[in-house]
């Protein structure tokens, strides 16, 4: 199995339940598979971070708004992983409630993540809203 497999396999497992956590009101399984050093930041379609405290922050403030995640699932378009650097350019299928309004839809996310003692840590977010 490559690293790319092996990325892909952290990517489907792991960072998806972290992400379906958040969407469901839980921001601790993200905060997890982030970064502990710097730098880090998020731009995102509600809130932008950098640095620890502001991407801590962000994901109290994003679970906030999150609640009742019936599903959400991962689509990567893209990906590289280069030695302990590697990105993903994906779609997120997400239904949820958001401030208790039930909704149906899709962000594109772009990540870069970074191989931080033998585990994949994600460093950088850009991801909005696709306008259908």
């Amino acid at each position: 199995m490559t690293d790319r497999d092996d990325f892909l396999r952290w990517v489907g497992t792991e960072l998806q339940a972290a992400e379906r956590a958040l969407h469901d009101g839980d921001p601790a399984p993200r905060r997890a598979l982030w970064s502990r050093r710097e730098p880090v930041s998020l731009l995102g379609a509600w809130y932008n971070g950098v640095g620890q405290a502001d991407v801590d922050t962000l994901f109290t403030a994003l679970a906030g708004r999150f609640s009742d995640c019936t599903d959400y699932r991962i689509e990567v378009l893209s990906c590289d992983v280069v030695g302990d650097a590697a990105y993903t350019a994906a779609f997120e299928h997400i239904a949820a409630a958001v401030d208790g309004e039930r909704r149906v839809y899709t962000l594109r996310a772009t990540q870069a993540y970074r191989r931080e003692d033998g585990a994949w840590r994600v460093v950088h977010r850009h991801g909005d809203l696709v306008q259908q």
